[in-house]
């Protein structure tokens, strides 16, 4: 007699699909679920809900959003740097901790790459607290794919925020 297996134990071949995840430009009505992504990566600095709204609309050129099923499950906010043409710098990375661990951040990225390249950049920069191997380990992978050198320096100390914020230190990664 066959046995039963709980949902649980179901080999990968028998479980459903994981949803497909698609990266694309953000809208305005973005604006809502990012900032919740934003809210609940509990790592980020949490900007107000009116200046994601405005992120995605007047950066959606410069930012994406990754969907599975239809819902926001990560973004990638980006600037192209009004003193520099040439570099286009990366504002927040967020990914909804149920999809962690499957390089949607990376992917993403590689979706402002694409963006940075169309719009004549040869660098992409973005802060990183010390301590923060997560993004540090994603940024190292998105050079590497684009055969391009990474240089950490120092970007803001601590002392020039208004509270205990650690510093970031400035990672620039290009030509690309």
């Amino acid at each position: 007699m066959p046995t039963s297996h709980a949902p649980h134990a179901a080999s990968r071949a028998e479980r459903p699909p994981e949803p497909r995840i698609r990266i694309e430009a953000p809208s305005a009505k973005d604006g809502a679920d990012l900032w919740r992504l934003a809210r609940d990566a509990g790592e980020l600095d949490l900007n107000s809900p009116y200046s994601y709204l405005l992120w995605c609309r007047d950066f959606s050129g410069t930012s994406v959003v990754a969907r599975a099923g239809g819902q926001a499950v990560g973004f990638v906010t980006g600037y192209r740097r009004p003193d520099s043409a040439e570099t286009l710098f990366v504002w927040q990375v967020a990914v909804d901790p149920a999809y962690r661990g499957q390089r949607i951040g990376v992917r993403m990225l590689m979706g402002i790459g694409d963006a940075a390249k169309r719009l004549g950049c040869r660098y992409v920069e973005a802060t990183v607290t010390p301590g923060n191997d997560a993004s540090a380990r994603m940024f190292a992978s998105f050079a590497r794919a684009h055969g391009a050198p990474l240089a950490r320096t120092e970007g803001f100390e601590s002392t020039l925020f208004p509270d205990n914020h650690q510093p970031e230190d400035l990672i620039r990664i290009g030509p690309l």
